[in-house]
């Protein structure tokens, strides 16, 4: 419900609209070098060298930003929905026992790993796993819903 009332349909949407643009000049700048004037070889090659960093880092960076508001529209949306309730350690004790679960599901992978509240890849964790999560750390998420009581 919090996720609705926050509108982060429309946020995240916007948020891809946005990295999808930034990933695309990325992509339109190092194709326009292909067609500079070749006379000019020695500020083309450092051009071309731009371009190949850009088009390898742009969209590294899009996506950690993209998961970075996604992780923040999930800590929005536990303090709404605490909110909502009124009772944020009953939040709190439901995400602790979804957490508890310590059997990998064997019908999760990478890419349906964002539809779960808790990361349902249990072999995966990791400092670089969290990295690339839509969702923060349950733990911190506990943390976070038992501080506000």
């Amino acid at each position: 419900m919090s996720h609705i009332g926050n509108r982060d349909i429309l946020v995240m949407t916007i948020t891809l609209v946005l990295v999808g643009v930034i990933a695309l000049m990325a992509d339109f700048f190092m194709r326009s070098l292909w067609f500079r004037d070749r006379d000019d070889r020695g500020s083309n090659n450092v051009m071309i060298l731009v371009g190949v960093a850009l088009a390898i880092l742009t969209p590294i960076i899009a996506t950690l930003l993209q998961l970075a508001v996604s992780r923040k529209r999930e800590y929005l949306a536990d303090a709404s929905g605490s909110l909502l309730t009124r009772y944020p350690e009953g939040l709190a004790s439901a995400l602790e026992k979804i957490s508890q679960d310590k059997e990998p599901l064997e019908v999760a992978n990478k890419a349906t790993s964002m539809l779960y509240i808790e990361n349902p890849l249990k072999d995966r964790k990791g400092t670089l796993n969290n990295l690339f999560s839509t969702h923060p750390p349950v733990a911190e998420r506990i943390q976070r819903l038992r501080s506000m009581t």
